[in-house]
């Protein structure tokens, strides 16, 4: 008989709440090797990377091959099972979040079509991207970050190689809401836009383009914005030094900080504060 085995890592607690990678894994099966019938509770992606095998959902059993990809919707039954003579080997990863139905919903993968057959992305893009999914694995933080980030790189291939012309610009949007997620929450720590990139999953130089194209501006400027319009908060309604405010929102420097903030502002963050009290105090 040839060679099988399975070598799979099922995630601890669930450190995020947008998406999350709920099991990653690799199988090469036996011959007949079957899955239910039965429910998940979360997505599953599975990749064949070899043999053939047939997935029956919705009523309908369909003949599967390698390079076909095929997605288990949460608590819709199913039943999965390799072929006699020429069983599959599959990588898969499982994923839940809020995030996952919009993303799905910009891929070719629906709920009557779950499947995407060799015409898709190029399978060995999509073996690569589980794989390194399966690498960065881990229950710390760090880890939960580094796999969701490869997760959504992932879904991005999906969403890059989908039918519509329309994703395209879907896939920007995607890349710019998680990069404007991770400013919201991280601008008050020195961040780069290389750690940005990275937390979304893409090159600096592709966030780039999708900030230019949906915001027209770069993400470093969206950064220096989002952090001056914090510092404008704090100088309203804090009595904070214009140092202590500085560094409250991510400058590592008040010379740098204080000529960012004039040249957005057209005065000095202590002029700003001035005004502004002059201003309550008149009404």
């Amino acid at each position: 008989m040839k060679e099988t085995y399975k070598y799979s890592y099922k995630t601890g607690e669930n450190l995020m709440t947008s998406l999350s990678v709920y099991n990653v894994g690799h199988q090469k099966c036996e011959p007949g090797y079957q899955w239910g019938p039965g429910v998940r509770n979360h997505y599953c992606i599975h990749h064949i990377i070899s043999g053939s095998g047939y997935y029956s959902v919705n009523g309908k059993t369909h003949h599967l091959f390698v390079g076909d990809t095929f997605i288990l919707y949460p608590d819709i039954e199913v039943k999965y099972y390799a072929d006699m003579q020429e069983p599959w080997e599959y990588a898969w990863v499982g994923f839940m979040g809020a995030d996952a139905p919009s993303i799905l919903h910009s891929t070719d993968f629906t709920k009557d079509h779950p499947f995407i057959q060799k015409a898709g992305p190029p399978r060995g893009l999509l073996q690569k991207q589980l794989a390194l999914i399966y690498e960065v694995k881990g229950n710390s933080y760090e880890a939960a970050v580094a796999m969701t980030g490869a997760l959504y790189t992932l879904l991005a291939i999906f969403m890059q190689y989908a039918a519509s012309s329309e994703q395209v610009k879907d896939i920007q949007f995607l890349y710019v809401q998680k990069a404007k997620s991770y400013i919201s929450t991280g601008y008050s720590y020195p961040i780069t836009i290389e750690e940005v990139a990275a937390y979304v999953g893409i090159s600096r130089s592709h966030l780039y383009r999708a900030f230019r194209a949906c915001l027209q501006q770069s993400p470093k400027e969206y950064l220096s914005d989002f952090r001056i319009r914090q510092a404008c908060r704090l100088l309203k309604e804090t009595t904070l030094s214009v140092a202590a405010i500085a560094y409250s929102v991510g400058f590592e420097s008040n010379l740098y900080f204080s000529k960012a903030f004039k040249k957005q502002k057209g005065q000095s963050p202590s002029k700003y504060r001035e005004n502004y009290l002059m201003t309550l105090l008149k009404h």
